[in-house]
């Protein structure tokens, strides 16, 4: 059933083939080559990629400005392809020309973030996340809210467990690395000499019967850091 947000933000763009395969020639000629030239990357984990339904979650920590791209880039096209991120509704969406920027790279949705609510576009992002997995587009999400000031985990917010266990959908965790050292909070390029960024993706995760969102984020937190600490995608 229509809600009053779908005609403020429809959601057909998020499902368009020509949009899809426009995002897939930019990934491959200019946002993977420009992440290879600028770091060095290792990715472990890709046969977990396999098999997934539909619509998930992408859950990843937030070490910098290269966690988006390097997920979009170099994660298989499985899971990119339809994936959705969101972006800031009171920066990113303030002009169409930015916005349709971001949606190119990263098929991005507006958020609105707390304070930021007013002005002309206030309203047309709510629920957008919600609205977007019902309607089978898998989400980007870090749960952090925000990039690490000093390179370690910080607290992962529950709504992301708390979406997957009410629509019945598996949580994809990613293990980010190396990001905060090649491009820490203040910098708008990386640091000269390919320093490694590493990317790890987790098996699927669903909630157990009964288990709240804090309980279930606690376990993809807990994946996370195992992957991080023993430098896998299928730590014991």
């Amino acid at each position: 059933m229509a809600t009053p947000q779908d005609s403020l933000h429809p959601l057909d763009s998020y499902h368009s083939e020509s949009k899809a395969n426009a995002r897939k020639v930019v990934r491959a000629a200019i946002t993977r080559p420009v992440i290879k030239a600028a770091v060095k990357t290792h990715v472990d984990g890709l046969e977990h990629a396999e098999g997934l339904p539909e619509t998930y979650i992408v859950v990843a920590n937030h070490t910098s400005h290269l966690d988006t791209p390097m997920i979009f880039s170099l994660l298989p096209e499985s899971i990119t392809r339809r994936l959705a991120t969101g972006a800031a509704a009171d920066y990113f969406y303030r002009q169409q020309g930015i916005s349709k920027l971001t949606s190119l790279f990263f098929n991005t949705y507006p958020v609105e973030r707390k304070g930021k609510q007013n002005g002309p576009n206030a309203g047309k992002a709510a629920g957008m996340t919600g609205r977007l997995l019902r309607d089978g587009v898998p989400i980007l999400i870090f749960p952090e809210g925000t990039r690490s000031r000093d390179g370690q985990l910080g607290t992962f917010k529950p709504g992301a467990a708390a979406l997957s266990i009410k629509l019945g959908i598996p949580i994809v965790p990613v293990a980010l690395h190396g990001g905060h050292e090649a491009m820490p909070v203040g910098k708008v390029l990386p640091k000269f000499g390919h320093l490694p960024v590493e990317l790890y993706l987790g098996e699927a995760m669903y909630a157990k019967d009964g288990e709240s969102p804090e309980d279930f984020m606690a376990r993809i937190e807990a994946r996370i850091r195992a992957m991080l600490d023993q430098k896998t995608a299928n730590p014991t």
